[in-house]
């Protein structure tokens, strides 16, 4: 039938073209759903190199740097953009394409709110924005749809690699390689640290060099790891197409050089659950490690029907 990637790629994806490029081109994705889609030439041009279709959730205003994209391989048939007041990352982009069998299936690509630095009341937030989402979607109820992008959220008792993640927030290699210089400035731990407990940023920073102390953080992550309201979503259905296909692997999908927690994913409608045949997150395209086209891992599924399946496995 088809299949989707949805795809962080940070900043705009500006001066990443060629290895963006090289992320998609090899898996042949009907649909790709775009987070930070904030430079349209980008945008355009992979669209372009892809022999697909885009469309833009909205125009960059002062106030509002962020938006959403869908390349498609597929026919368009509308478009319709959310800017609903909890939706403070970026609107909600809804696409309807058909596929050859004449099947139409609605795309949407969201962005949640980050903000970590404010704990619970960033949770609540996404929870808000969660809730949101569904009701949108309740529109849909019966037909067959998917909701993609960057959660900036994990689901409850899955692990997050507390460690990793504050290496790579500590060794500006890993992320400023990726930016030009004028972004300088994210992501620090005042990103992720309220503002009470930044005293301790001295003794974070040996963390990543003291094996105990970083098991320790791992083995805490209950306490940090950012949440959202994502049972929101299984509670109405949707099921998460990678941990439906892999109950046991981690799948993480950020940071990408050193991939500490899940948090990008692709939902589908029970409608599609029957069809869903493989996922998986992609650590590398057309030879090019994903860590150099943007800090998040992309991900992947194809949907078939039984008959067509290439009965590919995958990989966590």
């Amino acid at each position: 039938m088809f299949s989707v990637i949805a795809y962080n790629i940070l900043a705009g994806g500006t001066g990443r073209l060629d290895s963006l490029t090289a992320m998609l081109r090899p898996y042949h994705p009907d649909l790709v759903g775009l987070v930070e889609a904030s430079d349209e030439h980008v945008v355009a041009e992979l669209a372009r190199r892809l022999g697909m279709h885009y469309r833009l959730s909205g125009q960059i205003h002062a106030d509002h740097i962020e938006q959403g994209a869908l390349l498609s391989r597929l026919p368009i048939l509308e478009t319709t953009t959310y800017t609903h007041s909890f939706l403070t990352k970026q609107p909600l982009l809804e696409v309807c394409v058909q596929t050859p069998d004449g099947l139409e299936i609605r795309v949407f690509v969201i962005h949640l709110t980050a903000n970590f630095y404010q704990g619970r009341r960033a949770d609540w937030k996404r929870r808000q924005e969660v809730q949101t989402i569904v009701e949108i979607m309740a529109a849909h109820r019966g037909k067959p749809h998917l909701l993609m992008g960057d959660f900036n959220s994990v689901i409850r008792k899955e692990r997050v690699r507390g460690s990793a993640m504050l290496r790579y927030m500590l060794d500006e290699r890993l992320y400023y390689a990726l930016l030009p210089a004028k972004s300088r400035g994210l992501p620090t731990l005042d990103y992720i640290l309220p503002p009470r407990w930044r005293f301790l940023k001295p003794a974070l920073r040996s963390v990543p060099r003291n094996p105990l102390l970083s098991a320790w953080l791992d083995a805490c992550d209950t306490f940090y790891a950012p949440h959202g309201g994502l049972e929101i979503l299984s509670q109405a259905g949707y099921i998460d197409c990678f941990r439906r296909l892999h109950p046991h692997a981690p799948g993480f999908t950020w940071p990408a050089a050193l991939p500490a927690g899940r948090i990008d994913f692709i939902f589908a409608s029970p409608e599609l659950e029957a069809y869903l045949c493989a996922c998986d997150v992609l650590a590398e395209g057309e030879g090019v490690p994903a860590d150099r086209a943007s800090d998040h891992l992309p991900v992947f599924a194809t949907f078939a029907k039984a008959e067509e399946s290439p009965g590919a496995t995958t990989r966590g």
